[in-house]
């Protein structure tokens, strides 16, 4: 096992030094309740300490037994309430796997459609009405006065192509509910919903998707409603795109070192999007090269290498570690899987012989704390387990695609070293080519960076799918659905992006019913605790070491440094936040768009 994974990265509090406990519990999220506890050194200005926790239980796993397979995406999309068609999406892929049945293109056109307003619709609400919020002019004025002031002196370098004069007036627009970026946000957001029910009939739980396709009726009218909503959102990422650049960039310049804010290691995980229905079969034994064609390409990233693309390894290499969490072991638990299809091994700690067995206690800091496991995935060149991240999803889906160099859309190409983004002319503005390369560092501006270019890059792939719908329907071929069969026997797996990174379904049929489904969306990766090596999970590394720029001391402390950290992930939509300080001072305050308006009660 290499120190350098196993080994945390924590560091014990000095004696004497200017130690202060603080929490942020709930930062709420649908899929539980995310709770961030740290010690932090105001001597030295950093965060020395700490634990990501989660303090609900769901159970999914456990209910899911026994019940008809066909039910599974329906059930599996209640998951959240905030990407529930993504959990839809990818159960319907484990279970063509597990019926051995390939949708026709048209149906895979239509999905990829729906993902594309999905990651549309998401990362635009997010990252201008939550995240934006963080850079806004009154959370900028309150937490780093000084840097409000030199930001209203900072030019804008594309003040052309998105309309504010300086980098002040750009953080005005971000104000809730008063900046009028902030209000086009909404409007924006409203329409990508609305795109995505004209493919699948509801968000976000879809009524139209079924294993074997679709059951949306094609007409050329219902693609060109998408199109006419999606050639306005590509002309407003013509604006959104130079508009983050200028506003992160000058985050570098005014404040120095800013690149340490959550930053960790580069491990970085993603499962891939977008089938291409000319590959994709969805049997196990070529999901080797399905996977590699689809239109975000799957991968493992470690210190910048590119390790795999081949879904059958990133399978393979998934492990559930119980570490911190309140579970019990289920090494003496019944074996679902003992070989792939194509004969490999499969490990007991892989999620298809997982048992969930869960062991209600307090929470120990020491000990166990956190409803949350902690997934890994085994790198057999070393085998060290790693604790990979999804950078909140876009990061390491446009990282894993520009290493690969594989996809070619001739909207979006990957180079080997970056992903170039083409947007063709719209009503009132020019074709533009937007190039998103590999950063430097795996930190929080840089993670916030890459949702905005991959909302451009899904707006170009929609455009791409919407074409070849229409192809698909001017020449007649409207199926939309393959009739199936359920197997009494079978195993299945869907490998898919959640909008915060990697998904899969791990699905095993006995006589006909479901013996054993488990789930792993974004969140057990991200949000984990330390596992049985003692190495953090990404958040609890990614925030343990950040230093401090806010300029308020311990008794006004926001801690907004740390929340850009944890919200860099895309942990879902900021809530009412509980701070407790040290020495017994318990301050409450809400960090949301109605608290910075002095709404809050």
């Amino acid at each position: 096992m290499s120190n350098a994974v196993a080994e945390p990265k924590t560091e014990k509090p000095r004696t004497g030094g200017n130690v202060v406990e603080m929490s942020w519990d709930p930062i709420t999220r649908i899929v539980g309740s995310l709770g961030i506890y740290t010690k932090i050194d105001f001597d030295s200005k950093k965060v020395i300490e700490c634990h990501s926790t989660s303090s609900i239980f769901r159970g999914y796993s456990i209910f899911m037994k026994n019940k008809d397979p066909r039910d599974s995406h329906f059930i599996t999309s209640r998951i959240c309430g905030i990407c529930g068609d993504n959990h839809a999406t990818c159960s319907v892929y484990a279970q063509n796997m597990a019926y051995g049945i390939k949708p026709p293109a048209l149906g895979e056109w239509i999905v990829n459609l729906g993902e594309a307003a999905e990651y549309m619709f998401d990362h635009c609400i997010f990252q201008d009405n939550l995240v934006g919020v963080d850079f806004c002019e009154m959370m900028v004025k309150e937490t780093n006065p000084g840097v409000w002031e030199k930001a209203k002196h900072t030019e804008a370098p594309h003040a052309k192509d998105h309309g504010y004069r300086t980098i002040a007036d750009i953080m005005t627009s971000l104000n809730p509910f008063e900046g009028e970026f902030y209000r086009e946000t909404l409007q924006m957001s409203r329409m990508t919903r609305e795109m995505f029910c004209l493919m699948e009939g509801r968000h976000v739980h879809p009524s139209t998707l079924y294993p074997g396709g679709v059951g949306t009726v094609p007409s050329i009218q219902i693609f060109t409603d998408y199109l006419v909503r999606l050639t306005k959102y590509v002309e407003f990422m013509k604006k959104v795109v130079p508009l983050h650049d200028d506003l992160f960039d000058f985050f570098y310049e005014a404040l120095p070192g800013y690149e340490e804010v959550g930053r960790r290691r580069i491990l970085l995980a993603c499962w891939g999007s977008f089938q291409d229905p000319n590959v994709c079969d969805y049997s196990y034994r070529t999901m080797n090269e399905w996977g590699r064609a689809m239109f975000v390409t799957p991968g493992i990233v470690v210190d910048g290498e590119l390790v795999t693309t081949n879904l059958v390894d990133i399978n393979l290499g998934i492990r559930i570690l119980l570490g911190s969490s309140y579970y019990q072991d289920w090494e003496n638990e019944e074996t679902f899987v003992t070989h792939d299809p194509l004969g490999n091994p499969v490990d007991k700690r892989h999620p298809w012989n997982q048992t969930t067995i869960p062991k209600p206690q307090r929470r120990d800091f020491d000990g166990n704390y956190t409803w949350v496991m902690s997934p890994r995935w085994y790198d057999k060149r070393t085998g060290d387990h790693l604790a990979m991240d999804t950078g909140g999803g876009p990061i390491a889906r446009l990282w894993t695609t520009a290493l690969a160099g594989l996809v070619n859309l001739g909207y979006v190409k990957a180079t080997g070293h970056s992903v170039k983004i083409r947007l063709p002319k719209t009503a009132l503005k020019p074709e533009v080519e937007f190039e998103w390369k590999i950063p430097k560092w795996s930190n929080a501006i840089e993670r916030d960076r890459a949702r905005t270019y991959f909302q451009a890059y899904a707006a170009a792939v929609g455009l791409y799918c919407c074409e070849q719908a229409l192809k698909e329907v001017h020449a007649g071929r409207t199926q939309t659905f393959t009739p199936f069969k359920v197997p009494d026997e079978a195993i299945g797996c869907g490998f898919h992006e959640a909008v915060r990174g990697v998904l899969s379904h791990h699905l095993v049929i006995r006589n006909g019913k479901i013996a054993n489904y488990h789930p792993y969306p974004p969140t057990p990766w991200n949000a984990n605790p330390r596992d049985v090596y003692g190495t953090p999970g990404p958040y609890e590394d990614a925030v343990q070491n950040t230093p401090i720029f806010e300029e308020n001391g311990p008794d006004k402390f926001k801690g907004i440094d740390i929340m850009r950290a944890v919200r860099s992930f895309d942990p879902c939509l900021p809530c009412g936040v509980h701070m407790y300080l040290g020495k017994g001072k318990v301050l409450k305050q809400l960090h949301t768009p109605t608290a910075l308006m002095g709404l809050a009660k």
